[in-house]
């Protein structure tokens, strides 16, 4: 009888309303540090998959940068370079340099085809 009481005395302290807000705050606090928790792993995946992108970028202009280095080793690579980057030439050959007048007059199409009042215009000029 008395191991009966001890249940029934537990039993209502647990099911007491001060016991009951407790247990509904504590349920509250553990809901939002899983959320956290959550919004901490989904960032952290997106900045996985921003790294994995950079590292990838990066092994691609090691290789690029290898095969620039391979090629600068061979005698075709380095003239090849030279004559990109500093405009050499060899012994017999010309170089020829296009440049721009810039003091040229530049007509724009709207000068050009202004209509039947332009005409007139550049008639009297």
């Amino acid at each position: 009888m008395r191991n009966l009481k001890q249940k029934h005395i537990w039993r209502n302290i647990l099911q007491s309303k001060p016991v009951l807000v407790f247990l509904g705050i504590l349920i509250l606090i553990f809901s939002w540090s899983v959320w956290g928790f959550w919004n901490k792993m989904r960032e952290t995946s997106n900045n996985k998959k921003i790294i994995e992108d950079k590292v990838a970028s990066l092994k691609e202009q090691k290789d690029m940068l290898s095969l620039d280095i391979s090629n600068l080793n061979t005698e075709e690579g380095k003239e090849k370079f030279l004559r990109e980057n500093y405009g050499l030439v060899k012994e017999g050959e010309d170089l020829t340099i296009v440049l721009e007048d810039k003091n040229s007059p530049k007509t724009t199409q709207n000068e050009a085809n202004n209509g039947f009042f332009s005409f007139f215009k550049n008639l009297f000029k």
